[in-house]
């Protein structure tokens, strides 16, 4: 039964550390990432960048 006590300790204490935060810090702590990110990595993030980088060098 040590597999069942640890998982209930485990438990015990993710829902006592839910309970003890405040509700606006869980929300700070949610926030949620951007969906191409999260399907596509950093992948969208680099071609954005370089997509800026290329439109301002030829501004100048």
């Amino acid at each position: 039964m040590a597999n069942g006590d640890e998982l209930v300790k485990y438990i015990t204490e993710r829902v006592v550390t839910f309970m003890e935060t405040p509700k606006e810090e869980r929300r700070r702590n949610k926030a949620k990432e951007p969906w191409s990110e999260k399907w596509f990595g950093m992948i969208p993030l680099g071609l954005t960048l370089m997509k800026r980088q290329s439109s301002r060098k030829k501004q100048k």
